[in-house]
């Protein structure tokens, strides 16, 4: 059985059976999460590929604070119906938004009709840049997002690729076309016969940096050399 996207789904899969194997794509901590004893050694019927979304996102908003500087209020988008992963980000994120000395709000949305509540969240509270969470509404309203943050002049960085690819400022995390090929080389080896239990769960290595240049022109910001020399990518 494979199971990859969100923790929900995961999580149903290792319910639904203890004997079938399972192999994962999944951004959650499978330890905390209680899916593998440990990382080496799974030792149950569940292994797969962390892609780290709750390690990196901090590091999304140390991105969005190298080209806002001046920018001391800062939010961090969840998906209130993912609790669990919810939880994780906004605990990570704090951390990170003391030690750069920012002020950070947190806010939810369950599904796409959140969005211009947020976004008027935004306006009342005066924040000045947006992390954006992981969580399938933010995937399946990629488009209506970007077009939110610019429309509401918002910097914003997101997960997934298809963001900045929709007009959004940046996004940054794991290739999520290698954490689905490593999946799949897995989900081979089980089916030849390996052993889930014996399987280290491999955590994502290859990260990418998108910048979307005519957005950044867009919302008045000039992006330092310091970024566009990491960017994988930048659309112009």
């Amino acid at each position: 059985m494979i199971a990859t996207g969100t923790t929900p789904a995961v999580l149903a899969a290792q319910a639904a059976t203890t004997t079938i194997p399972i192999v994962f794509e999944m951004g959650s901590d499978p330890v905390r999460l209680g899916l593998v004893a440990n990382l080496n050694r799974p030792g149950g019927n569940v292994t797969g590929v962390t892609n780290l979304i709750v390690e990196v996102t901090p590091k999304r908003l140390e991105l969005l604070h190298e080209l806002l500087p001046a920018v001391k209020v800062m939010a961090l988008l969840v998906n209130s119906v993912d609790r669990n992963l919810a939880q994780a980000q906004v605990r990570e994120v704090l951390l990170a938004a003391r030690n750069l000395e920012l002020e950070l709000h947190v806010l939810n949305a369950a599904t796409e009709r959140d969005f211009d509540a947020v976004f008027a969240d935004i306006k009342r509270l005066r924040i000045g840049g947006l992390v954006i969470g992981a969580g399938s509404v933010f995937t399946d309203g990629v488009n209506k997002l970007a077009a939110l943050t610019v429309r509401h002049a918002v910097p914003a960085i997101d997960l997934y690729r298809g963001f900045p690819a929709a007009g959004g400022l940046m996004s940054y995390a794991s290739d999520v076309f290698d954490t689905y090929r490593l999946a799949g080389v897995y989900t081979g080896r089980v089916l030849k016969g390996e052993n889930p239990a014996e399987l280290p769960v491999v955590q994502a290595a290859k990260f990418e940096l998108v910048i979307n240049l005519k957005t950044a022109k867009a919302l008045g910001l000039t992006v330092p050399m310091s970024l566009l020399g990491r960017a994988n990518e930048v659309i112009e």
